[in-house]
């Protein structure tokens, strides 16, 4: 695939004997459109132009690869062949070396890895476009939210995922949201590491303790009755199941940057298909995915090819009851993220799942057909249109007539200029279009190199462990860890041995000599202090956004 960046139609397979070619074979209107679509630098070849009910191959679709940073939205109603059009550019991207993140709800993409099969409709297809079809399998990486699937378990600590996000999981209300916030920061403040859930409902049933109530009166703002609440929520949300999702070792989303041996890039696919009854969970599971790289990424600006293209599918679910802070969050991160080369394209039925503020930051659209049975159904036909730049299409009648595996299509040309809008018929992805069986699919996972790193949780001192000490009759600062008066709380957490990380163990695993045979360095970089240290280190600035955008926890890497 990577052959096929130059011109329109490089690459492409020979014309089927009768099929008019050269471009003055084209008509007036459809020569204008074709013209806005011939980049001459690095493209994705999407397909070629429908007009007049005839699909014209000389006139080549493309979307520029410098142009994939400023976002974009796939949408479609069921069954118009949105997951092929994400398999389809996925291909590409990989190909061109660029490391491409996949949410598969469904469970159909794991195919990406292999080759493609040939039949009728895949080589029909191929003749009608133009393209030189090859099955061709890409490299993927598997991965399954706290391992409840076919994956790498992908886990985040509590601390890392943020009250904002924590809120929108537990269905917490803006009141409720802010005093989780203040929770957090007690934590914090006392050097109380969030590890997974029982740590934070340790936390806030201390707060809520006679023990605890002087503390709690000492943060201000936080009611006895609404820390009870979120206990309750929190008491549920394990009971459901949910404590796998949090723990550690936390995923680094540095994995998802990579690249194969042969200069393709990797193709990460999270399967979400085990956990479809869990929405609010895993979409705002994505968005921590998505928050963390924009925290640890450094600025590039302008780039001849993204660093990373993040397809968050369902988007509608991370829009669904969420409050005003958290889409001004999304909306703020999706606008920052492109100066760091990450590219986001959200995928769901219509436009109208998409908050304007964020709609009108995705540059490329690829919109399937649109079903106008109903009422809604129409209202949402006709704001759809509105959204698209002036076209000599009805575009109302071309998105209810539009088959399987075509599309309405218009992007950023390399200047930042929207194309013409442009009806479709897509090309055929070129890895398998369907799911890997399940033993091929397990080889894949324990193959892998993440799984040794990955696979095993691990259970540490944390704020549960801590707080469960004997504690015979001592206040509060002692209870929390500040045992040596005159020094703050993230100094005195790493005190004397006692730092959250050098007490640490896997699972059944015991410390004996090993400990005692660490390195001066080893037990520097593992205590409470340093890892405090670390936690502050980077530019205030950056710092400051993510804590005004999710409250996200810096990464201790």
């Amino acid at each position: 695939m990577s052959d096929r960046k130059s011109t329109p139609g490089t690459g492409a397979a020979p014309p089927a004997p009768g099929t008019r070619t050269g471009a003055p074979a084209l008509p007036r209107e459809a020569l204008e459109i074709a013209a806005g679509y011939a980049f001459p630098g690095s493209a994705l070849d999407l397909g070629a132009l429908l007009w007049d009910g005839a699909c014209l191959p000389d006139a080549q679709i493309r979307v520029p690869l410098s142009m994939l940073n400023r976002h974009g939205l796939v949408a479609g109603a069921t069954g118009t062949g949105k997951t092929k059009t994400l398999q389809l550019i996925a291909e590409q991207l990989s190909a061109q070396g660029v490391p491409v993140f996949l949410a598969d709800v469904k469970g159909d993409l794991s195919g990406i890895a292999a080759p493609g099969l040939e039949n009728d409709k895949v080589r029909s297809r191929a003749a009608e476009v133009h393209q030189r079809w090859t099955g061709t399998g890409f490299p993927a990486e598997f991965l399954a939210l706290g391992g409840i699937g076919h994956g790498v378990p992908v886990r985040a600590t509590i601390t890392s995922f943020g009250p904002v996000l924590l809120s929108k999981v537990l269905q917490l209300n803006q009141t409720q949201e802010q005093s989780l916030g203040l929770v957090f920061h007690y934590a914090d403040s006392k050097g109380l590491e969030l590890v997974d859930l029982k740590d934070l409902r340790a936390v806030v049933a201390f707060l809520t303790s006679d023990e605890g109530k002087a503390e709690l009166k000492n943060i201000g703002g936080l009611s006895t009755a609404t820390a009870g609440v979120i206990l309750r929520s929190l008491t549920a949300f394990e009971a459901e199941g949910m404590g796998d999702f949090f723990g550690e070792p936390e995923f680094d989303t540095a994995e998802l940057l990579r690249t194969a041996p042969d200069g393709r890039g990797l193709v990460s696919v999270l399967e979400l298909s085990a956990v479809q009854d869990r929405p609010r969970l895993f979409s705002t599971f994505l968005m921590w995915l998505l928050a963390d790289l924009f925290h640890d990424l450094p600025e590039v600006g302008d780039v001849d090819r993204p660093r990373l293209v993040f397809f968050f599918d369902e988007a509608h679910l991370l829009f669904d009851e969420a409050s005003k802070a958290f889409l001004d969050a999304i909306t703020r991160t999706v606008r920052l993220i492109r100066s760091k080369g990450v590219g986001v394209f959200f995928v769901t039925q219509t436009p109208k799942d998409v908050p304007a503020e964020v709609l009108g930051q995705l540059g490329n659209r690829v919109q399937h057909a649109l079903r106008a049975f109903t009422p809604d159904d129409q209202k949402a036909l006709r704001a759809t249109v509105k959204t698209f730049p002036d076209s000599p299409y009805d575009l109302e009648e071309l998105l209810t007539g539009l088959g399987t595996g075509e599309a309405v299509v218009t992007v950023l040309s390399e200047k930042g200029a929207p194309t013409p809008v442009a009806a479709t018929r897509l090309r055929a992805p070129e890895s398998l279009m369907g799911p890997l069986g399940e033993e091929e699919l397990d080889r894949a996972v324990t193959g892998s190199a993440l799984y040794e790193r990955y696979a095993q949780a691990v259970d540490r001192e944390s704020a549960y462990e801590r707080l469960q000490e004997p504690r015979g009759g001592k206040g509060p600062d002692e209870i929390t860890g500040e045992r040596r008066p005159g020094k703050g709380p993230d100094e005195i957490t790493g005190a004397g041995g006692r730092g959250t990380s050098s007490r640490g163990k896997s699972k059944g695993k015991g410390t004996g000599k090993a400990e005692k045979d660490e390195s001066v360095v080893e037990q520097v970089v593992g205590s409470g202090m340093f890892k405090s240290l670390a936690r502050s280190v980077g530019t205030q600035i950056g710092r400051e956004i993510t804590r005004s955008l999710f409250g996200t926890a810096r990464r201790r890497r």
